[in-house]
């Protein structure tokens, strides 16, 4: 009996282990295999010390925004040398190329890449995300660059052919090329219609007509004469016993200008409206004007300067905006009248066609300053100002802080007073304001005091000296929020050698900088302007101003 109850035993355990066994096999292997799988999962190596020391003192050097901002925030340093280093699939176009701005199906769904299906099984279309709500294509309208000998007749008809409706097209001096503006007439996508038009034979290249916002954050409607903290803060009295901007022309690109505004008056040497449109003077271009040019109650960098009244930005349902076609009109005007600098206080995405503006300008050595942006810390790099031809300004506030909403980035140069500007408004007044496009204008008007100190002044050299005199601000050293600090008007126009110096000591560069015991006779032409506008004769003006 004992015998068979222990056989019954043996027999209960080896069916329970067969049953074990099938469920789980690993279990019933040898020793040496559980030993081997556990060494695998517990290895007795220390991991961290394969991964290299990180110097913690590099770390504010890296921009942390980098990641954000795309690839074209990248390599910047050789004009010849691009990394392109790969990218998400929300950051590629049908093709499997790298864009600048992330791509979002139009079906309502989050980003992901060029292919997929719709919610109704179609296909998917895709349209360009930007960092910027407000910073989009014009719905339906391609800009391309058509053959020159084409009559409007086979230009229209050749439009025609591809479901298109010409709007105009004209010739570019600037650029070389005819460009015709057209407007798809049925459904079609953008992307597809581009990419059927750009086959044809007297078609050259083809693009969407990007949509430009003006850079300004804050409008308040104010009276009175408060003092500029900006004159104090970039040293605009002390560098006015040196120049006024005489004799220099600055193109503004930007909305209506106020030509009759006591503080611009006579300052407006021509204008044009590349909109042509009706609309009257719009705040904006107004106040920009006034930081290069205003001479009565206040006071501009520049107030002896001459101004090109360019209007390329009007009302539109989501701010004062403009397009791809109208912004090179505006530069081919600017180009072949004159200026010798152009202010671009607007922002929008890397455009090919403004880009190849931007380089002819540079080719005819004119000067162009342009606002960094106000979409954020945030932001992709925002164009004009991110172009290597072009000076990028961040803006700050009376405390020498940054600007919140100011675009950070490597490309940015110098930085200007931005917040809580006191300027011209239409019809007589005045308005407090801020926003980068008011810093870009600064820097204008002080580049103007540059160029009429000496005139063979090359853009190159420009930015070099305002980069080099600039007052340091933030972490020592260029750093993507100030670029290479604050401007310093008086500091800039002292670097300049005058061309009358140049000539008689036959100095091989125009820029040569002046030694540090030498002082400049003050200038022979006087501008008279009221001392109650000088900030520097008001000590509490910087108090008086509040930062926002």
């Amino acid at each position: 009996m004992v015998q068979d109850r222990a056989n019954w035993r043996m027999t209960a355990r080896r069916a329970a282990l067969t049953l074990i066994c099938a469920a789980l096999p690993l279990v019933c292997l040898d020793g040496s295999a559980v030993y081997a799988q556990n060494f695998a999962r517990a290895p007795s190596i220390n991991i961290g010390s394969r991964i290299p020391a990180i110097n913690p003192t590099i770390a504010p050097r890296v921009d942390p925004n980098i990641a954000a901002r795309s690839v074209t925030a990248i390599g910047r340093t050789s004009p010849n040398l691009r990394i392109r280093p790969a990218c998400g699939s929300a950051y590629r176009d049908g093709d499997g190329q790298c864009l600048d701005q992330a791509v979002v199906s139009t079906d309502g769904g989050g980003s992901g890449g060029a292919s997929g299906k719709g919610k109704n099984g179609g296909p998917r279309r895709n349209v360009l995300r930007t960092a910027d709500a407000n910073l989009h294509t014009v719905a339906n309208e391609i800009v391309a660059e058509i053959d020159g000998a084409l009559t409007d007749t086979q230009a229209d008809a050749m439009a025609r052919r591809h479901g298109l409706a010409r709007l105009r097209s004209q010739n570019f001096p600037l650029v070389g090329a005819t460009i015709g503006l057209f407007r798809i007439t049925d459904r079609r996508p953008v992307e597809t219609v581009s990419r059927e038009f750009a086959a044809e034979a007297g078609v050259h290249s083809v693009q969407a007509n990007f949509r430009y916002l003006l850079q300004d954050q804050k409008v308040v409607a104010t009276e009175g004469d408060p003092a500029q903290y900006a004159l104090a803060k970039l040293r605009l009295p002390e560098a006015h016993t040196l120049a006024h901007g005489a004799d220099v022309t600055v193109a503004v690109i930007d909305s209506g200008i106020d030509v009759r505004h006591p503080e611009l008056a006579g300052a407006v040497a021509d204008s044009f409206d590349a909109l042509g449109s009706k609309e009257g003077p719009h705040v904006h271009g107004t106040g920009v004007a006034g930081a290069i040019v205003a001479h009565a109650r206040l006071m501009g960098s520049a107030p002896a300067a001459r101004l090109l009244a360019i209007r390329a930005f009007g009302t539109a349902p989501n701010g004062t905006a403009s397009t791809t076609f109208v912004v090179l009109k505006g530069l081919d005007y600017a180009a072949s009248h004159g200026a010798r600098i152009v202010n671009m206080s607007f922002a929008g995405p890397k455009d090919p066609l403004i880009e190849r503006g931007i380089a002819a300008t540079a080719a005819k050595g004119i000067l162009m300053v342009a606002a960094s942006g106000n979409a954020g810390p945030k932001s992709l790099p925002l164009y004009p100002a991110a172009n290597a031809n072009v000076i990028a300004v961040s803006a700050t506030d009376a405390q020498d802080k940054l600007f919140a909403a100011s675009n950070r980035g490597a490309y940015i140069a110098v930085a200007a007073p931005g917040v809580d500007i006191f300027l011209p408004a239409p019809d007589e007044k005045y308005q407090m304001t801020s926003g980068t496009s008011f810093s870009a204008a600064y820097v204008s008007g002080l580049a103007a005091l540059m160029l009429e100190r000496n005139p063979a002044l090359k853009p190159d050299e420009v930015r070099a000296i305002l980069m080099k005199t600039a007052r340091d601000l933030g972490p020592p050293g260029r750093d993507d929020l100030f670029g290479a600090g604050e401007a310093d008007a008086y500091a800039a126009v002292s670097a300049v050698a005058s061309a009358a110096l140049v000539a008689a000591t036959d100095a091989p560069t125009p820029a040569a900088v002046k030694g540090p015991d030498r002082e400049d006779a003050p200038a022979t032409r006087a501008l008279n302007a009221p001392a109650a506008a000088m900030a520097a004769d008001r000590p509490a003006a910087a108090d008086r101003s509040t930062a926002r």
